[in-house]
């Protein structure tokens, strides 16, 4: 699965907000795609951009479109996968021809939405059956809906953990770095993964935020205050990362990583640990059975903290799917965005949370629910006002670069102290934040 550099992104996002007030995207600003009535009736062509390349090559993608045939066969579903998805379409977004169903990239400001999207009804429709919402909400009208949820969590393997004598979930860094210790001198693991060089990976520690405090409020905080501040969410995440580079207890040279590499080593034992989310345990198990080793070694856990003798876990969308508005298909389109959200299955293949609030929890949260791990569903009220001030500061909590430098720090490879970087990133984010007026 492919995932989710600073001046050169913003640059993008000007040019692109610039071509959508001059015309690209205004004409069609504030249009609707409703949903059909009557399937039989709902003709046309319609292309489906997607990053999930791998289910493109495999063939999963054709079956998912003929199922969905069963139902809509007047229409006809073409995929267009790309590696580099948030690079390619932020390009391709400069014109009316971005597909007419597809993942909204990370570069558009929710408050642009409406300049690009089509909407699917009123967030207070929608939010009585779906999760999310929120995030993709624009004036009480929602522009997007993902497909499956996502929960952050270590995926590790248990076989090796428990030769290191280390059985149960740490609860504090402090024994989750003791425990990396335990793996370092009992086992020929790597404790801990970073997957540096193919950078995406280090955005998934953003997704501690509102984990440590258990707190609903965790993306208003953001928008609000200092995410550096002591005892912030981000900075005890921030601080564990570079706690475990420091301690020699990541892979030796971080910038010859590779991720689907580290897959294979994660299911045979030589890598003990990642910081990833629940919709890796899926990729993980499938390694392990090419492997030769037992699926039911991946193990997932939350992170070290707890709160009244309580994890907690935030919930997260993964891309929202969104119709073009300038799409001559929309009625076929929100039909493709329904029944893959709704009816596919897709959600239950990938061991996800279901966008579905009525949906049961997946078998890879099993764990979580047995221990009383509470998920904490976000207020996104500022996520678009975050997203803002991250773009201005050009921190990156959403890109890799500011981690890349954070572990570059912990190995020696770029002078500082952590304070120091801590109060630097604090002092960009508050001056952008400021120049809101926020």
């Amino acid at each position: 699965m492919n995932r989710r550099k600073a001046l050169a992104g913003s640059l993008a996002v000007l040019a692109l907000l610039a071509s959508a007030c001059t015309g690209t995207g205004g004409s069609a600003e504030g249009a609707d795609a409703e949903a059909p009535d009557d399937p039989s009736a709902v003709k046309g062509s319609i292309t489906v951009l997607t990053h999930r390349t791998d289910l493109v090559q495999d063939g999963t993608m054709k079956k998912y479109a003929a199922e969905f045939n069963k139902t809509y066969p007047g229409v006809k579903v073409e995929f267009d996968a790309l590696t580099d998805y948030e690079g390619e379409v932020k390009i391709r977004m400069n014109t009316e021809n971005y597909g007419d169903v597809l993942m909204i990239p990370a570069v558009i400001e929710k408050k642009d939405y409406p300049r690009f999207f089509a909407s699917l009804g009123s967030e207070a429709e929608r939010s009585a059956t779906y999760r999310f919402t929120d995030y993709a909400t624009v004036d009480g009208k929602v522009y997007g809906q993902s497909p499956i949820g996502v929960v952050p969590g270590f995926v590790y393997n248990r076989k090796t953990w428990s030769a290191a004598g280390v059985t149960d979930w740490p609860t504090t860094p402090d024994a989750f770095l003791d425990a990396l210790r335990a793996i370092r001198s009992k086992t020929d693991a790597v404790p801990y993964y970073t997957n540096f060089k193919d950078m995406w990976p280090l955005t998934q520690w953003t997704n501690v935020n509102g984990s440590v405090g258990c707190d609903p409020d965790a993306t208003t905080r953001l928008a609000e205050g200092d995410p550096w501040a002591e005892g912030a969410d981000l900075r005890v995440a921030d601080t564990l990362l570079y706690d475990i580079v420091r301690g020699g207890l990541a892979e030796k040279d971080p910038t010859t990583t590779n991720w689907e590499a580290s897959k294979a080593k994660l299911a045979k034992g030589e890598i003990a640990t990642m910081w990833l989310g629940s919709w890796a345990v899926v990729q993980l198990r499938a390694a392990a059975e090419q492997a030769g080793t037992d699926p039911a070694d991946i193990g997932f856990m939350p992170f070290p903290a707890q709160q009244d003798g309580a994890f907690c876990a935030v919930t997260s969308p993964d891309y929202q799917q969104a119709v073009n508005v300038h799409s001559d298909n929309k009625a076929a389109a929100r039909a493709w965005i329904d029944w893959f959200t709704d009816t596919s299955g897709y959600a239950a293949a990938n061991l996800a949370l279901s966008p579905l609030k009525d949906a049961p929890l997946p078998d890879v949260l099993k764990p979580y629910e047995e221990r009383g791990v509470e998920l904490i569903d976000l207020d996104d009220t500022k996520g678009g006002e975050v997203k803002t001030i991250d773009n201005r500061s050009e921190v990156g909590i959403y890109k890799p670069d500011y981690r890349q430098e954070l572990v570059d720090l912990a190995r020696g490879a770029r002078e500082g102290s952590l304070d120091g970087f801590f109060d630097d990133l604090g002092e960009r984010w508050a001056e952008a934040r400021d120049s809101l007026g926020s």
